[in-house]
C-alpha cells in the first residue's frame, strides 16, 4: 500500500485540478490548497518510496526551505523577482506576509522538474540549468494562473512577456533561485543511499501539468498568452522527454520486431 501511495495521490492530484476550472470563490481556493497538499504528498511520498525518508527530508528541506526565504525577501524588498504582494487569507497562515503553502507549491511542482532533469541530462553541468529552465516554464503557467485568481498582485513597474502582467524579473528570479536549489539538490542526490529509480509517477505529472495546464489556459481559463509561454517554456524539457520517451519504446531486442517497427 505505501508503495502506491505515490500513484493514488498522483491520480487525486489529477482529479482536483480538473476540478480548478469548474469551481469559484472559495471553493477555488479550497483546490488551489488541496493542489498543493496533493502535488507534494506526491513529490515526498515517491521520494521516500525510491529513494528513503532521509532523501524525501533533504529534497523538502532545500526546495521549500529556499522558496519561503526567497519569497520572504522578494515580499519585503521587490528582490530577485520584483515588487508584489499576496492576497491575505485565500492561501491560509502565513509567515512574514506570504502563505505557507507557497514553499510547498516550490516542492510539488519543482520534484517532477527535477526527476524529468535527471532522466534527460545525468551529468550535474547540464542537469542543474536545465532543471532550473523547467522551474521557469512551470511558473509561465503558474503566475498568471494565480495572478489572475487575485492569489497575489505584482506592483512591478518592470514590463512583461506580451499578454501577461508579470514582469520579466520574476522570471529572472525565478531561474537564479531554482539554480540554486537545483545545485544543492544534486549534492544531496550525491549523497543518497538509493540510486534514482521508478520515475513513472513524476514523468505522469509532468507531462500532465505540461500538456494539461496548456490546454485549461488555452480553452477553460481564458489565458492563452500564458498557455503559449507555458507550452514552450516547460517544452525545454517536455520535448525532450516526448523523444526519450519514443526511443525506449523501440523494439531493440529483436531485430525483425525492429524492422517491422521502422517499416
Amino acid at each position: 500500500m505505501i508503495r502506491r501511495l505515490p500513484a493514488i495521490a498522483a491520480v487525486l492530484l489529477v482529479l482536483t485540478q480538473i476540478a480548478y476550472p469548474l469551481a469559484s470563490g472559495t471553493g477555488r481556493n479550497v483546490v488551489t490548497a488541496t493542489v498543493v497538499v496533493l502535488s507534494v504528498l506526491t513529490a515526498l511520498a515517491h521520494a521516500a518510496v525510491t529513494r528513503g525518508p532521509r532523501y524525501a527530508a533533504g529534497f523538502a528541506l532545500i526546495v521549500s526551505g529556499l522558496g519561503l526565504a526567497a519569497e520572504i525577501v522578494g515580499t519585503a524588498t521587490g528582490f530577485p523577482f520584483g515588487c508584489y504582494h499576496y492576497a491575505h487569507g485565500p492561501l491560509g497562515p502565513e509567515l512574514a506576509g506570504v502563505p505557507l503553502l507557497v514553499p510547498l507549491a516550490w516542492t510539488g511542482g519543482l520534484y517532477p522538474v527535477w526527476v524529468v532533469a535527471a532522466r534527460l541530462y545525468p551529468r550535474a553541468r547540464l542537469r542543474i540549468p536545465m532543471a532550473a529552465l523547467g522551474a521557469v516554464g512551470w511558473d509561465l503557467f503558474l503566475d498568471p494562473q494565480m495572478v489572475a485568481a487575485g492569489q497575489w498582485n505584482w506592483c512591478s513597474a518592470s514590463p512583461g512577456l506580451p499578454g501577461t502582467v508579470v514582469p520579466y524579473t520574476n522570471y529572472l528570479g525565478w531561474f537564479a533561485v531554482a539554480l540554486l536549489m537545483a545545485a544543492l539538490l544534486q549534492l544531496l542526490d550525491r549523497a543518497a543511499a538509493r540510486p534514482a529509480a521508478a520515475p513513472a509517477v513524476p514523468v505522469a505529472v509532468f507531462l500532465w501539468t505540461w500538456l494539461g495546464s496548456t490546454l485549461a489556459h488555452a480553452v477553460f481559463l481564458g489565458l492563452p498568452a500564458s498557455a503559449v509561454y507555458g507550452f514552450l517554456g516547460l517544452g525545454v524539457l517536455g520535448f525532450p522527454l516526448l523523444r526519450s520517451l519514443a526511443r525506449d519504446r523501440r523494439p531493440r531486442d529483436n531485430p525483425l520486431a525492429a524492422l517491422r517497427w521502422r517499416g
